[in-house]
């Protein structure tokens, strides 16, 4: 991968770095998205802790940079072999201070290639570093791929960047700060006020950013709630499920972060019960138990649940549906 990168990326104006650490790779996508250009960072989870520093800082500074993370086990060194344990690290603000990062979350090559797409858009549009969340089973498996443009709404102009007071329409010299609160700056004078921007720009992410699609909900009784492979796990468990009178459906999430609270809320207070099916230890059921706020109950099928004790076991649909199998639940066509 490295090879074919470094070879076809000049011949479309692009430019590949291997860089010497995750540390010096993430403060090199700071220089660039500074100067304007568009800026990606891959690391795996064992890379992921090293990159925080400056992710904070690109949250403080306004700038866009695009942030793969291809998830392992862990924690600590782990292994080498897929995992969906970093769900909290995305979610929540993984660096210092208080902020949040909207994460993608594909669960094929074609939705890998989609999300891309959407991050970079949605990381010039926010101002703000955007995840794609994904696993090694993902990163690692070959399938079609739809090679599309997809065609986003305009964006501003970046006349923020910094790029020589020659080359700013209005001959000003341009100024970052990863400060801002602390150093005035034009936008943010004061340390409330930065606070009340980073604020609405959270708030406003929450709101407009929330992704997912639904399988079989209308008359689900059991709610499958998962991201990644687990989530085409989930749709083989549900088709599964199906066909043995088990109204179940599912909440295939595409963001992690903003959250469908509201969805899965509405279901709670239908009498659905809930299952999260994740290649982790309870992240994403957390999130679920808080958006139902005590009206459903919550289950988990997780890493636990592997079908090997070795690092490269993985949850199959058959434990989906046999932890499915233990709710009494109406069959399809009954009352």
């Amino acid at each position: 991968a490295f090879a074919w990168l470094a070879r076809e990326f000049p011949e479309s104006g692009r430019h590949f770095v291997r860089a010497s650490s995750e540390v010096s790779a993430i403060n090199i996508a700071y220089g660039g998205a500074s100067a304007g250009g568009r800026a990606m960072v891959v690391v795996a989870s064992a890379g992921w802790g090293l990159i925080q520093e400056t992710m904070s800082h690109l949250v403080n500074a306004f700038l866009p940079v695009v942030v793969v993370l291809i998830q392992r086990g862990g924690p600590g060194a782990g292994s080498l072999r897929h995992a969906q344990m970093d769900y909290l690290a995305v979610t929540r603000d993984a660096g210092q201070g208080c902020y949040r990062v909207i994460s993608l979350a594909p669960a094929s090559v074609q939705e890998t290639y989609e999300a891309t797409q959407l991050a970079f858009h949605l990381a010039d549009k926010w101002c703000n570093p955007v995840i794609i969340a994904t696993d090694a089973i993902v990163a690692g498996m070959t399938e079609p791929l739809a090679l599309k443009t997809i065609k986003f709404d305009p964006l501003p102009e970046k006349d923020w960047a910094v790029k020589g007071r020659g080359h700013q329409p209005d001959g000003i010299r341009r100024f970052l700060s990863s400060a801002q609160g602390f150093i005035p700056t034009r936008d943010f004078p004061t340390y409330l006020s930065f606070l009340k921007g980073l604020n609405e720009k959270v708030l406003k992410m929450r709101e407009e950013e929330i992704r997912y699609e639904s399988y079989e909900l209308e008359d689900a009784k059991i709610v499958l709630v998962a991201y990644g492979y687990s989530a085409r796990v989930c749709q083989e468990a549900l088709l599964m499920a199906r066909a043995e009178g088990i109204k179940a459906g599912l909440v295939k999430l595409v963001t992690l972060w903003p959250f469908p609270v509201d969805v899965l809320k509405k279901k709670a207070r239908q009498g659905a019960k809930f299952l999260t099916v994740e290649d982790g230890l309870g992240g994403l059921r957390e999130d679920v138990m808080l958006a139902v706020e005590g009206q459903a109950e919550v289950e988990t099928v997780d890493a636990l649940d592997r079908n090997e004790p070795g690092a490269g076991g993985a949850i199959y649909p058959g434990k989906v549906l046999e932890k499915m199998k233990k709710w009494e639940v109406p069959k399809v066509g009954s009352a």
